[in-house]
């Protein structure tokens, strides 16, 4: 196969695209991706295609049938090659997209390459129409603004940025090449990022044994305004930040985070792939549990090896691991499903909070599930083995080799080195809804980490057991604490909140609140135009708790012991 990108018309945000390709018989069928990896939800890419056209290697146009909303039926009958045409519409920006305007062309090529199966494993070219000033940053190798791919899998793996203000500084690490690539509005503070990045990445090839590919690149996307996005590739990562201002300032610690959590994905879930995943199947839905492995365990292996390569201090990284604990326990749905029926379900409902307590998120949960596990296995070997060692023989096993990894192989692979079935791990916990808080706080005890919580400041969190936001001006209930005082008054999400004992609220809710906290209070709300009076009656329950850690104030030796192998001292 062969593409061709030519942006004519910028300001228009299309980008035209001409694809030639091979054909073998009467028929060809034509597909778009459905989806994109490190997003497991549907992606719908043809909503953007335009122009749409078909021809002959004469230029004759050639008849074609639409069949689903992704995919075309080719009539080629005594046709070689066929070219297709069509201009996509790229004014998306983020780390998994495709967008063009007139300072950038930014290419997912799953986004807006089509394939055929007879073509599939074909190498393919890349021809860049682009402007002489522009660089391409990319993981394959451009040569006068063109590139070649081995296949399909390795085009739509291989994202790519042309911009005239790409800014670049690369270091090594066992013979691995790592560049940095800056697009946007940046002063990068090189000798800074250099010594940080070297560290995690140090940390991470320590952890492997080795590091999958010869180079690696990120892809990093800084822009004006609120952002924070990452999506793992075998070789690189693109990451999106902002705003620029802050991006070595107050959101250094972000763009440390999220790029130490894709470049681990370079290990767990580009090479420790689930088996429904080998290979990719780009039509439709490649459903599997396994979310709480691919992003839980690097949710948590990220921020991790902040912490082991000296990155993030101890502070720092409980500050990350309060925010997991802090999500966890705001999410209800940890008693109604499963974290590996909410990965199945991401193809379903995407990565939204979706129906209130319906599901859990399989970064927070999985990432508090791997903490457990990895103390356990300090636990269960005297101190000896940690999920390092787990994830190691998963890559060395199954990822090196291309064999896609199964929940029992995980499993197989943790008692190995326990010597005791973990079956009641997966039963209550990662199939189960059974509450871990008591397990959690066990395994944070063991390494010398106390676990608080209090109240949190919210009056109406606290004691009414509702969330509230401002929004234009009105005080909205954006959640309920199933059993709060609100709830059982008979309070719904989305009512504003108009008055409380016949004081008008006006942005200070939570201080009449606080005011008539010990006290019988009428609360007039606004539901969809209806005003509504709900009655509470004094309480001194609790509802919302802020969840915080900190080391204990002093440690025994097997305390010590266990905390320096989990850090890997």
């Amino acid at each position: 196969m062969k593409f061709t990108f030519d942006i004519k018309s910028p300001q228009q945000q299309y980008i035209q695209i001409t694809a030639e390709i091979k054909a073998t018989g009467k028929e060809t069928t034509v597909y778009f991706p459905a989806w994109r990896p490190g997003r497991y939800e549907l992606g719908d890419f043809a909503k953007n295609v335009n122009h749409f056209q078909i021809f002959n290697g004469d230029g004759s146009a050639l008849k074609y049938q639409k069949a689903n909303k992704n995919t075309w039926i080719v009539q080629t009958e005594g046709c070689k090659t066929i070219t297709v045409k069509y201009s996509y519409y790229a004014t998306d920006l983020n780390a998994g997209s495709t967008f063009l305007d007139a300072s950038q062309l930014y290419v997912n090529p799953v986004n807006c390459c089509l394939f055929t199966d007879e073509s599939y494993n074909d190498p393919i070219t890349v021809i860049l129409n682009i402007p002489k000033s522009w660089k391409v940053a990319h993981s394959l190798k451009v040569k006068e603004n063109s590139f070649t791919a081995a296949n399909y899998d390795e085009l739509a793996d291989s994202p790519f940025i042309c911009s005239a203000q790409l800014q670049k500084s690369t270091y090594e690490v066992d013979g691995t090449t790592f560049y940095i690539w800056f697009n946007g509005i940046v002063k990068p503070d090189w000798k800074r990022l250099e010594n940080d990045f070297k560290a995690f990445t140090e940390s991470q090839i320590k952890a492997f044994s080795k590091f999958p590919t010869d180079e690696y690149h990120f892809l990093i996307q800084i822009l004006p305004y609120q952002t924070y996005h990452g999506v793992e590739h075998s070789k690189s990562t693109v990451i999106t930040l902002g705003p620029s201002y802050a991006v070595f300032e107050e959101m250094y610690k972000e763009l440390l985070g999220v790029s130490s959590h894709e470049l681990y994905h370079t290990w767990n879930v580009k090479s420790i792939r689930p088996s429904e995943m080998v290979p990719y199947n780009f039509k439709k839905e490649n459903y599997s549990e396994l979310g709480y492995i691919a992003e839980g365990v690097t949710t948590y292996m990220g921020d991790l090896m902040l912490f082991k390569s000296g990155v993030f201090n101890l502070d720092q990284y409980l500050l990350e691991m309060n925010k997991q604990i802090q999500k966890h326990m705001d999410n209800f749905g940890r008693f109604n499903y499963s974290v590996a029926d909410s990965s199945f379900d991401t193809w379903l409902d995407g990565y939204v909070a979706g129906a209130p307590g319906r599901k859990v998120s399989i970064y927070t949960e999985g990432c508090l599930l791997a903490f457990i596990l990895d103390i356990q296995l300090l636990k269960y070997t005297d101190n000896q083995k940690n999920l390092d060692d787990v994830m190691r023989s998963m890559y060395l096993n199954f990822g090196a080799r291309g064999k896609g990894v199964t929940e029992k192989d995980y499993q197989n692979e943790i008692e190995k080195l326990t010597g005791v079935s973990m079956q009641w791990y997966f039963d209550d916990y990662v199939h189960g809804t059974k509450a871990y808080t008591t397990l959690l706080i066990d395994c944070l005890e063991y390494i010398g980490i106390e676990y608080k919580n209090e109240p949190v400041e919210s009056d109406f969190g606290a004691y009414l057991g509702a969330k509230i936001m401002e929004v234009n001006n009105e005080t909205v209930i954006a959640a309920l604490y199933p059993g709060g005082a609100l709830d059982i008054s008979g309070a719904m999400i989305g009512d504003k909140v108009i008055s409380i004992n016949e004081m008008a609220i006006t942005n200070n809710a939570d201080r009449w609140a606080k005011f008539y906290r010990r006290e019988d209070k009428e609360i007039v709300i606004n539901r969809k135009g209806a005003l509504v009076n709900l009655h509470l009656t004094a309480s001194k329950n609790e509802y919302y708790q802020r969840y915080f850690l900190k080391p204990a104030p002093s440690l025994d030796k097997d305390h010590i012991d266990a905390f320096d192998v989990w850090r890997n001292v």
